[in-house]
């Protein structure tokens, strides 16, 4: 093949178009090559609403970010804030390529199946939205025709978390005798992830500003599934609270820790709004 420059502003217009197509081509040998590393890039891992991606399928590229935003080119367009996921796949060579149609269907089928919905389709673009774990998380589904490859981004749908400063608990257990925190723990488990270090850390300093103040650490939980089996989770994660402010130096017969499971709701548990604002942590005054 000849490449011809022209010296003219619009043949240089072209060339930087050719420049571009070319990128795309030389990225497509690059993924078709003989040799090329057909398994997920280190690092990646399916979305957990999509546990189950396409047949002989690896991720290409993958991209996670704490907080981001993405507009969803639904009618009119939505802009959503959140944790923010990228993940590119691309077909293993040898296999046969499903078609464009078959892979939206399939997560147009598996967000159904999830009890989400589907906000806007077209010949290459898909729009999902569902509920997990109390988030509203949206999905766009892009599809390249002619070419076994597809992109999801994933917007896991929340405020940016803001931080209750030690002044503000202080005040909170003056008014009502306790302060509702937001902390965040792992899926049916008692560790505290790392986005709610920050708020762990102003219970300390809330703590180390009046040190005479015991307090109850005071685990809660929504009435999904068996009663004695929340109540047992509530119980480790405010455990597990109270040994991050023991390691963080507060006296440990200053903290007492309890779990009351699904027993104490602060809201109806009928509507995931309120189940979500049952799960919850509170420091209270002793």
């Amino acid at each position: 093949m000849r490449w011809i420059l022209q010296s003219s502003t619009v043949a240089k217009g072209r060339f930087s178009g050719w420049s571009r197509v070319l990128a795309v081509l030389l990225a497509m040998l690059a993924v078709c090559a003989p040799g090329f590393a057909q398994q997920d890039v280190k690092g990646s891992a399916d979305h957990p609403l999509f546990p189950k991606r396409m047949p002989g399928f690896f991720i290409y590229t993958y991209d996670q970010v704490a907080f981001s935003s993405r507009t969803f080119q639904t009618k009119p367009p939505q802009t959503v804030e959140g944790k923010y996921t990228r993940i590119d796949y691309v077909q293993q060579k040898e296999q046969a390529n499903p078609g464009d149609l078959a892979i939206r269907r399939n997560y147009e089928n598996a967000i159904q199946a999830a009890g989400g919905e589907v906000l806007y389709s077209d010949s290459y673009r898909t729009v999902l939205k569902a509920t997990r774990e109390g988030k509203e998380v949206w999905t766009e589904l892009i599809t390249s025709p002619g070419v076994a490859r597809y992109q999801l981004y994933i917007i896991e749908r929340e405020a940016m978390q803001q931080v209750i400063t030690a002044d503000a608990m202080a005040a909170s257990i003056d008014k009502t005798g306790f302060v509702a925190l937001d902390i965040h723990f792992a899926t049916g488990k008692a560790e505290i992830l790392p986005d709610s270090q920050p708020e762990v850390a102003e219970i300390v300093a809330m703590l180390k500003k009046r040190p005479t103040l015991r307090v109850g650490v005071e685990g809660h939980t929504d009435n999904t599934g068996p009663a004695a089996a929340n109540k047992a989770l509530s119980e480790k994660r405010a455990q597990a609270v109270r040994a991050a402010l023991v390691a963080d130096g507060i006296d440990a017969t200053r903290l007492r820790a309890a779990g009351y499971g699904p027993e104490r709701p602060i809201a109806d548990n009928r509507l995931e709004e309120g189940r979500a604002k049952n799960r919850r942590v509170e420091i209270v005054k002793d």
